[in-house]
């Protein structure tokens, strides 16, 4: 399995659209096959940070994730307005 942990650093005024557009994400990757789990997390001590927390069966799940529409089409709207960095674990 492979877990996706992305930190998503926002401007307040940025916040509100970048939290709809990863709520957004996550409804529709949970659609996707060979999506374990997939979440948004906000930081309890820093109001500009987020985290989309995601696992998959495979790479060639994630693969096909990273080619459907919603994710080529809201992930460059939330790099637009936020600042993300992502860590990558196998388990």
């Amino acid at each position: 399995m492979i877990r996706l942990n992305v930190f998503v650093q926002v401007a307040g005024d940025n916040r509100a659209a970048v939290v709809a557009a990863a709520k957004e994400l996550v409804a529709a990757s949970l659609k996707d096959k060979g999506c374990v789990a997939y979440d948004v997390f906000e930081s309890s001590t820093r109001p500009d940070v987020l985290m989309i927390c995601e696992t998959w069966q495979d790479d060639a799940s994630l693969s096909v994730h990273q080619q459907a529409p919603h994710f080529t089409t809201l992930v460059p709207k939330i790099e637009s307005m936020a600042t993300m960095k992502i860590e990558r674990f196998e388990f």
